[in-house]
């Protein structure tokens, strides 16, 4: 039997919808699954396609990024709509890499399939469609309103920044939204809804994560990923003028800006 197998990258993105494929394709013949995924320290996620058993895998590297595979959890439910949902899916780091069942699958050569890279046009006609997924969830009778109070009234932790927090079958994150600009800025935080629980398992390898379980009435209302600051992980910064006419890239009076707009006393 020949085995059609394709495989995809997910790819992060900076705008909506924050993330596509890219299909591994254009090997040549006789190219292996595993020739082309990388799967030692790897910080990547993968969707690979067996069209003859019309299965669909994802493949989280051991320190891919959990926003990177939540990602992927989304995309494989999109194959799996573009598929004609005739395909199931299932999570391939249930296995180890020395396991024939992992081996089987990642030894198959990459045939060229009818699946798609997945692209932006993809998530406006899910939205226009309004189709919800069947959901996961770490306690199905959590009320999430409640739950989300009860996080937020729980002091963080000195010295700790949270990065995520898992209530219902929904991922959030923390966020510094802007109010205002002018005469100062003002933020506010505010929880952003990231997406919801992966089927399979998530392993935090991308951070030395510390984990906080929220329990109420033998009920478990949520958990909490903090990393410490020191081990923050610090944003790439570059030092270069975004206006490069001397004149705009020296201090000026904030009143001659006030007069320029002629703002009433």
């Amino acid at each position: 039997m020949i085995y059609l197998m394709q495989v995809f990258e997910i790819i992060e993105l900076k705008e909506f919808p924050y993330m596509a494929t890219m299909e591994l394709a254009n090997f040549p013949e006789n190219t292996l699954v595993s020739d082309v995924i990388q799967m030692e320290n790897s910080e990547k996620v993968y969707i690979i396609i067996d069209h003859n058993l019309k299965r669909i895998w994802n493949y989280n590297g051991l320190v891919s990024t959990f926003k990177l595979q939540l990602y992927g959890g989304i995309i494989a439910g999109m194959f799996r709509k573009q598929l004609k949902l005739f395909y199931r899916i299932f999570s391939l780091n249930a296995y180890s890499t020395e396991d024939k069942h992992f081996k089987d699958i990642v030894n198959h050569a990459l045939l060229p399939g009818i699946a798609k890279d997945i692209t932006e046009n993809d998530f406006l006609q899910t939205t226009q469609t309004n189709i919800i997924p069947e959901e996961i969830s770490i306690h199905a009778g959590v009320d999430v309103q409640h739950a989300l109070e009860d996080i937020n009234n729980i002091p963080i932790p000195k010295d700790f920044i949270r990065k995520f927090f898992i209530t219902g079958s929904n991922i959030y994150s923390d966020e510094n939204i802007i109010d205002t600009f002018f005469p100062e800025i003002k933020t506010q935080k505010k929880q952003i809804k990231l997406g919801r629980l992966n089927d399979g398992f998530t392993f935090f390898g991308d951070n030395q994560y510390s984990l906080r379980l929220i329990v109420k009435k033998r009920c478990v209302q949520g958990i909490e990923l903090f990393v410490h600051k020191e081990k923050e992980k610090e944003a790439y910064k570059i030092d270069l003028p975004v206006l490069y006419e001397e004149r705009f890239n020296k201090s000026q009076d904030i009143e001659n800006l006030k007069k320029a707009f002629q703002i009433p006393e």
